[in-house]
Order: structure tokens, then sequence, then C-alpha cells
């Protein structure tokens, strides 16, 4: 279920996934496939997760690598779930396509 909620979204975030939805930051953005595909990718990886432990692993990933990058914007670009999402957004099969916890080998990709 895609919702448009405005004022949800920080700086240039447009899309976010909160299980079992898709929040956008505006009405035009329903149409903009590679972002829903995007974002579906993150509901299937939260699914896999029982959806708490995916938000668990989220956030600690994110505090690793802030720590380690000393960046948190950066940080948020190579969280393993960001970077699987990232990479495959423009394949729109690729929600069918993708094998289980596929996330876990961009976790020391580069």
């Amino acid at each position: 279920m895609i919702l448009v909620f405005r004022h949800f979204f920080y700086k240039n975030y447009v899309g976010l996934s909160l299980w079992p939805f898709i929040f956008i930051k505006h009405h035009g953005l329903k149409e903009d496939m590679v972002l829903i595909n995007h974002e579906r990718i993150h509901l299937r990886q939260q699914l896999e997760l029982l959806v708490v432990f995916f938000y668990i692993f989220y956030i600690a990933e994110w505090l690793v690598r802030t720590v380690m990058y000393f960046d948190s914007y950066k940080a948020y670009q190579n969280i393993s779930f960001e970077r699987e999402a990232y990479e495959n957004e423009k394949n729109l099969d690729y929600t069918s396509e993708r094998r289980a916890f596929s996330f876990i080998k961009y976790l020391w990709a580069s």
C-alpha cells in the first residue's frame, strides 16, 4: 500500500518503507517505478527479517558505518540494505527473481 505523507521526509528523501506501507513525499512519485521498486526491495528485506530485526540491523549497521566514515550520509549509502536496493532498483523484476537474504552479500562488498 502506497501512502502520501509529505511532512514525513528529511531533506532530499522522497520514499520510505515501513512494513507493510510505502510512504512517498508527493502523489507524482506513485508513477516513479524505480523508486517504488526500491521501496519494494526494502519491504522484501523487512519480511525476511520478520520486520523488527530488519530495523534493529538497519540502525546498528548505520551506527557502525557512521563511526567508520564519520559521515552519517555516507553511512546510509553503504548500509547493505540500501546498497542492494540502489543496485537493483532499475530491474523491475528483481523482487520476483531475488534470492532470500541477498542483502548479506552487500555487507562487505565495496
